[in-house]
């Protein structure tokens, strides 16, 4: 695929999955390799990040990149230009055949435990058969989020001049639960009637390493909040959890003489078991209105959730502030 600058504003995101299969034996030349590329890539407009996945079971030595832009003019940028073509150039030797790459449009990157498993499928579909295409996909969804594991899917459409694919995403909470629905009888059936409408596809799996403190659901609708929403939400349980441990646990381990680098380890684990296993669930239940995407779509609720953060936060200071006098 030969990417072109797209016309489109940059207001968009914009996302590239890149597929590296790398000859044996020269792995650590290849991260070598990927970490100067990702270097370049931050010193383009619109970078926001991108993540390196090593191959996973029976992906025969494949590795996934992701660059993230916050605009498909940034990115076919990024993709068109002289620095990545000479990077490309250099690594070839590393691979065993040309990448292949997806370029998704909009989306948001959904925060994902660290066991959660993404498969990116990439559809040729047949010309004239797009709106039979989506009707499939519906069909698939459904079919999916009967299957255990499932936590979401989203569909890319072809954007021209960079991605001519179609482009399917969907998470499960294990790599065993994504397996058993790539292998499953009632994807079997589906894909033989998807032939109708596509030519060809082709499965990438990714395994991601993000917070799992924040799920609402299983559709697309439900997933993650926006960052500063999960960070004001992070805080609101880690600060009481960190005041109440320094004043119970780190005050009796102080006595005890335990040396203080032993004790902040003792914090971070037993501060950051807290929030996984009983506060971030309380706040996301109490929260929910307002972290859920898919419930939080006006203006008045996401002031409202935010300035009932903002309260807490000061009521939590009001507080501590009074104990520790």
């Amino acid at each position: 695929m030969s990417p072109r600058a797209s016309r489109d504003s940059a207001a968009d995101s914009a996302t590239v999955v890149t597929s590296q299969k790398v000859r044996p034996g020269h792995a650590d030349e290849y991260q070598r390799w990927q970490n100067r590329t990702n270097e370049a890539a931050r010193e383009f407009d619109g970078f926001e990040g991108s993540e390196v996945y090593p191959p996973g079971a029976g992906s025969e030595n494949e590795w996934v990149t992701v660059f993230r832009f916050s605009g498909i003019d940034y990115l076919t940028a990024w993709l068109e230009s002289d620095r990545r073509r000479e990077l490309l150039a250099e690594g070839r030797r590393f691979f065993e055949e040309a990448p292949t790459q997806e370029v998704l449009r909009g989306g948001s990157p959904a925060e994902q435990a660290p066991e959660t498993v993404t498969a990116v499928i990439s559809h040729d579909v047949k010309p004239g058969r797009e709106e039979g295409f989506l009707r499939w996909q519906e069909k698939i969804l459904k079919a999916q989020e009967k299957s255990p594991g499932f936590m979401g899917s989203e569909l890319f459409r072809p954007v021209e001049g960079v991605e001519d694919r179609w482009v399917a995403v969907f998470r499960f909470d294990s790599r065993e639960h994504l397996e058993e629905w790539l292998g499953s009888d009632a994807r079997s059936k589906l894909l033989e009637e998807g032939r109708t409408y596509f030519a060809s596809y082709d499965v990438r799996k990714v395994g991601s390493a993000f917070s799992g403190w924040f799920r609402f659901g299983k559709g697309a609708q439900d997933a993650a909040p926006p960052n500063w929403k999960q960070a004001m939400s992070v805080i609101l349980a880690l600060y009481p959890t960190v005041m109440v441990l320094n004043l119970t646990v780190g005050s009796e381990l102080g006595r005890l003489g335990v040396p203080g680098y032993v004790g902040l380890f003792i914090g971070n684990v037993l501060s950051v078991s807290t929030l996984t296993w009983l506060l971030m669930p309380l706040v996301n239940k109490v929260l929910a209105f307002w972290l859920a995407p898919g419930r939080a779509r006006s203006l008045r609720v996401h002031v409202a959730g935010a300035a009932a953060v903002v309260i807490c936060y000061l009521l939590f200071i009001a507080i501590f502030g009074l104990i520790t006098r």
